[in-house]
């Protein structure tokens, strides 16, 4: 008999190959399975990442305004003070002293503002309760307008730290 099969020859594979092709299709497999872990653990990683980063920035903020937060009563000794000097004297020159307070308010409000701080005390806007808090109402015609500050609010990044009391017409 020759070594060579002829067209009407059923051709056989040995098993030794079927276990190599079976063992060969396994080993892909498998290695599918682990790139594909590999590669969600790598998204997963990434996403934690950036959501960490995005939250210790937020934290720093956040500190950031609580600070901003407790200084608001020092604004409102400036602000007290400062309309305290202009109505008790007359004179065209304010006094040296009123000078340098006037000098020390601005000086912080600038500071705060370079930061992220936001005075809230337009006289003659609309009236709006998220940075707002209406604590007297007089009459008037059309809507409702800011008819006076009585203390002002301040933003901080855009989140209101405290709203301004204000007094509303209309």
């Amino acid at each position: 008999m020759s070594d060579q099969a002829t067209e009407g020859d059923a051709v056989t594979v040995p098993d030794a190959v079927t276990e190599v092709v079976d063992e060969k299709s396994d080993a892909e497999r498998q290695r599918d399975e682990y790139l594909d872990a590999l590669q969600r653990l790598q998204a997963d990683f990434e996403n934690y990442r950036k959501r960490v980063a995005r939250s210790s920035g937020d934290a720093g903020v956040r500190a950031a305004g609580d600070l901003v937060a407790k200084l608001l009563p020092v604004l409102d000794a400036f602000d007290l003070a400062e309309a305290h000097f202009s109505t008790a004297t007359s004179q065209e020159t304010p006094s040296e002293e009123v000078q340098a307070l006037s000098q020390a308010r601005g000086l912080l409000l600038d500071a705060l503002a370079k930061e992220g701080l936001e005075r809230i005390d337009a006289v003659g806007v609309e009236f709006d309760p998220q940075v707002h808090d209406a604590v007297a109402h007089i009459e008037g015609e059309g809507g409702q307008v800011i008819d006076e500050v009585l203390r002002a609010g301040y933003r901080w990044k855009g989140t209101v730290l405290r709203p301004a009391m204000v007094r509303v017409k209309g």
